[in-house]
């Protein structure tokens, strides 16, 4: 059992419910629509016979004379045609680049808030470029024969990184004080979020090790890339993870001796601000003012949260019960059955019958039914029977194959190696080690 919370860190761990709530929102939504005004700069290059030498855009090859170079970012629901007819550019020109297919998809999922460079004169396209990843941009150029396109490679170089932090406020002051970025910090929490509650258990003193990659491109640090491998240390409780990419190329973070550090299901199947009521067996209801059984746990969140699929099942119910309000039941494996109730409206993915996985979004939280508030009221039963949701004992996923034991081994070994370091007293950045090789997520 954890010992009693001292202010303080009642204190943090409000501070991190509310971190945790508010960076995982911005990093799952949308870019925000930016301003009116697309025009980032606009430059006009110099007549042809001037004595100033041609201006070089972003690295792409240097403009020919008399161009104007101007930069747009992409608007909610924005085309490439809108955005031609917004700077006067010609639709003869886009119809041309449309013609050739294989650029095509490059051409047309925009995504807002990405920038598109684009070089023009008279309403002639000469030039267009767009970053489509982060190792390719679409590059169009005006030739003799008419307009070009390519897709042209930006080589990236992932360097692996050793970090140690140790909590004193919270996980993400903690984690960027070590030099994380925040999808990386919100990695490591989900990595070790089967075994670590980030809002109750957490204690001043806790320690962790993170093994991850930093990517650069020309030379210029970009972002941070996967973690490789992590250690956290818990209350005196230590925990490693490392990463293990499978034959079909997913990645998956297992225990050094092959346990997969997932469970087959979610301990809290949304991103909540606080537990506004527990399991208990007393429970004094709000609304029928008497006492009352209350089953399950409810996780107080924003209208419209996304409410998601705790483990991997069928849509056993769907629809509107009693005090539940709008409610979905879902059917597992092993006589396991999860309720979610009180949801404002439903998922259309989520109809019944059909099989749904984990993590998949179901519905969104409400106030329908008996609620006083928004929230999820979450159930565990298994065999009829219910659980706390909170302390139950949940299922392992599968570990490693046998097939696949040695690969693990060889694979995760030089991982695992750059954690044994003994932990160090202060939060500190280690020197950039050797390149790893690439790898997808």
């Amino acid at each position: 059992m954890a010992a009693r919370r001292s202010p303080l860190q009642a204190r943090h761990a409000v501070q991190l419910a509310a971190c945790f709530a508010l960076a995982w929102g911005a990093f799952r939504a949308e870019r925000a629509e930016p301003p009116a005004v697309h025009t980032l700069s606009q430059r006009l290059l110099p007549a042809p016979g001037a004595a100033t030498g041609p201006l070089a855009l972003g690295g792409a090859a240097p403009l020919a004379p008399g161009l104007a170079s101007v930069e747009v970012i992409v608007r909610r629901n924005d085309t490439l045609d809108a955005i031609f007819r917004r700077l006067q550019l010609s639709l003869s020109d886009l119809a041309k680049l449309r013609s050739q297919g294989t650029i095509r998809p490059a051409l047309d999922r925009l995504m807002p808030g990405e920038t598109l460079r684009f070089q023009h004169r008279d309403g002639s396209l000469y030039g267009l470029q767009r970053d489509i990843s982060l190792t390719e941009r679409l590059d169009v150029r005006r030739a003799s024969t008419g307009l070009r396109a390519d897709i042209v490679a930006r080589p990236i170089e992932r360097r692996a990184t050793l970090t140690h932090g140790v909590i004193q406020a919270s996980l993400f002051e903690d984690g960027a004080a070590a030099g994380l970025g925040d999808p990386t910090i919100l990695e490591l929490a989900r990595i070790f979020g089967w075994d670590i509650d980030f809002v109750l258990d957490l204690r001043d003193g806790d320690e962790f090790v993170v093994h991850y990659e930093r990517i650069y491109q020309d030379g210029h640090f970009l972002q941070d890339g996967d973690i490789l491998a992590a250690r956290f240390v818990n209350q005196g409780r230590e925990h490693q993870a490392v990463r293990f990419r499978l034959p079909d190329g997913r990645t998956r973070y297992f225990t050094p001796d092959g346990r997969s550090m997932e469970k087959a299901f979610l301990r809290a199947p949304l991103e909540f601000r606080r537990i506004s009521s527990r399991f208990s067996l007393g429970r004094y209801h709000p609304i029928l003012n008497r006492i009352r059984a209350h089953k399950g746990v409810d996780y107080a969140a924003p209208s419209g949260t996304p409410v998601r699929a705790a483990g991997d099942g069928t849509v056993r119910y769907r629809g509107w019960r009693g005090g539940y309000g709008n409610v979905i039941e879902l059917q597992h494996g092993g006589g396991i059955t999860t309720v979610y109730g009180h949801l404002s409206r439903f998922a259309a993915a989520a109809a019944s019958g059909r099989a749904v996985r984990q993590g998949e979004i179901i519905g969104y939280v409400g106030m329908t039914g008996l609620a006083t508030g928004p929230h999820l009221h979450y159930e565990y039963r298994v065999n009829g029977q219910f659980r706390n949701p909170a302390t139950v004992q949940l299922p392992e996923a599968r570990p490693i194959e046998p097939e696949l034991r040695g690969a693990f081994l060889l694979q995760t070994a030089p991982h695992l190696q750059a954690l044994a370091p003994a932990l160090v007293p202060q939060p500190t950045v280690a020197a950039s080690m050797a390149p790893s090789a690439p790898a997808s997520r």
